[in-house]
């Protein structure tokens, strides 16, 4: 992946997590990668994959099961649609 400078490694990660909970590649209960896939598929330090999970689990995307790891929420996919409906307008109203 190439990082772009200005925004945060962790960020980015993130919101290519979130994109594929909102394709399905990661469906409602469905496991996500492990801290260390991600360390391992984006070329980021451990503690930055940490931080990409601490932030969707802050959202209410994802859920840990101890021991197990960490899925995707129920409610993930509509927390999506209204994160991006509340940018939308937020947009619209900004032009």
């Amino acid at each position: 992946m190439d990082f772009v400078p200005d925004i945060p490694r962790w960020r980015q990660v993130a919101t290519v997590i979130r994109s594929r909970i909102e394709d399905g590649t990661y469906p409602p209960r469905g496991r996500v990668p492990s801290v260390q896939q991600i360390v391992e598929e984006f070329g980021i330090a451990t503690a930055t994959a940490q931080k990409v999970n601490a932030g969707l689990k802050k959202e209410g995307l994802l859920y840990t099961e101890p021991g197990m790891g960490s899925y995707v929420s129920p409610d993930a996919p509509a927390l999506i649609r209204k994160a991006r409906a509340e940018a939308d307008a937020q947009n619209a109203t900004d032009r």
